[in-house]
């Protein structure tokens, strides 16, 4: 009898098991298979999600300005963005193919001139003689001045390429991304809400204060870092666009990139200065050169402004995100790498701090 009852039991239990393990099963190839369909739509989410996470403050004022008029403001924030942002770069974007195919055309022909060096780049510290006399070759025979360097045009060339491409494609997922964040931002209540419900769920009641945490790390950076990033790219493009720099769109490029690594961007600027001074007329060369030297300094101004106070992430943090980021997905994961590099190491500072109290806390009397 004692033999049976064992049997049954065992079977009973065996039973459970196999229910649950196909349960699991299906429960995680129903997650897989949703997985596969939204792995495309993954990165503009994510960056949507930030957006809509920085611009909120601005949302919630202009949704006030309208009466509280949820899906209007959102529609409004959406399109002054697009109008802000999808112009310039697609002109940037355009500048770029244009001089791409220009100097394309100028190497076939045999056309395309180098103006001579000017005297003060031999004064330039470590890298001034060197490239004053291969400057000054190019401008006397520029076939030869390439042949030394033809590895690394090629390099350079099949960067270039795709570069070009994943810009063309960050662009389209960078307005699906902003598409996006109207929607959330529309829903933003009753997504905050469940955002703070499955935090709790996950960590208790700590939740609520990582969430908050989370918001003020994005937002900060941002609009503190991505946000001035971005501005200091535009404005720079403007300039660059205005005094007739080549490939001013890439030029562009590499600012937004140096900006977003906090590294000078003036490492751009300061070599575009002297190409406009060795080219263009003294006003319009002093003019750019008042203008580079702003824009490369505003993010000094820029910062403390925009950048919310008591959120503190080391350069080497932002530095990596960046780079990271933009080796996995391109131009967008410059930005979303920046971004989730920054929110990781918050939040696990955070949690090593919680963690690190409880462990030090005095024991409990009686305990």
């Amino acid at each position: 009898m004692a033999t049976a009852s064992v049997s049954e039991e065992n079977r009973a239990l065996l039973h459970r098991v196999l229910e649950v393990g196909v349960r699991i099963g299906l429960v995680a190839l129903l997650g897989l298979w949703c997985f596969q369909i939204l792995r495309p739509f993954i990165q503009p989410i994510v960056w949507g999600i930030v957006i809509a996470v920085a611009v909120h403050p601005v949302y919630s004022g202009l949704e006030r300005a309208m009466g509280g008029r949820s899906r209007s403001a959102a529609a409004l924030l959406v399109l002054g963005t697009l109008l802000i942002l999808i112009g310039p770069t697609v002109a940037l974007t355009a500048s770029l193919v244009e001089t791409a195919a220009n100097l394309a055309g100028g190497l076939h022909d045999g056309g395309l001139s180098i103006p001579p060096p000017p005297a003060f780049v031999s004064t330039w510290p470590i890298i001034g003689e060197p490239l004053h006399a291969f400057w000054a070759q190019a401008n006397s025979n520029l076939e030869a001045a390439l042949e030394q360097i033809a590895p690394q045009l090629k390099t350079i060339g099949m960067w270039l390429v795709s570069t070009g491409a994943t810009t063309g494609i960050g662009i389209v997922k960078f307005v699906i991304s902003i598409l996006i964040a109207g929607v959330l931002l529309a829903n933003g209540r009753r997504g905050a809400s469940a955002v703070r419900s499955l935090a709790t769920r996950l960590v208790g009641d700590r939740g609520g204060e990582l969430t908050d945490l989370a918001r003020a790390t994005v937002q900060s950076v941002t609009r503190g870092i991505l946000g001035v990033a971005l501005i200091q790219s535009l404005l720079a493009g403007v300039g660059l666009l205005a005094a007739g720099v080549p490939a001013a769109g890439l030029w562009a490029l590499l600012v937004l990139m140096l900006a977003v690594m906090q590294l000078p961007t003036l490492l751009v600027l300061g070599p575009s200065i002297a190409y406009v001074f060795s080219t263009s007329s003294v006003e319009i060369a002093v003019a750019f050169g008042i203008w580079a030297t702003l824009v490369g300094l505003a993010d000094n101004v820029l910062k403390p402004l925009l950048m919310g106070r008591g959120v503190d992430v080391p350069m080497l943090v932002l530095f990596m995100g960046a780079i990271g980021g933009f080796m996995l997905d391109g131009i967008i994961g410059l930005f979303t790498g920046a971004v989730v590099l920054a929110l990781g190491y918050t939040l696990f500072t955070a949690w090593l701090e919680v963690g690190g109290g409880a462990a030090d806390a005095p024991p409990a009397p009686g305990g």
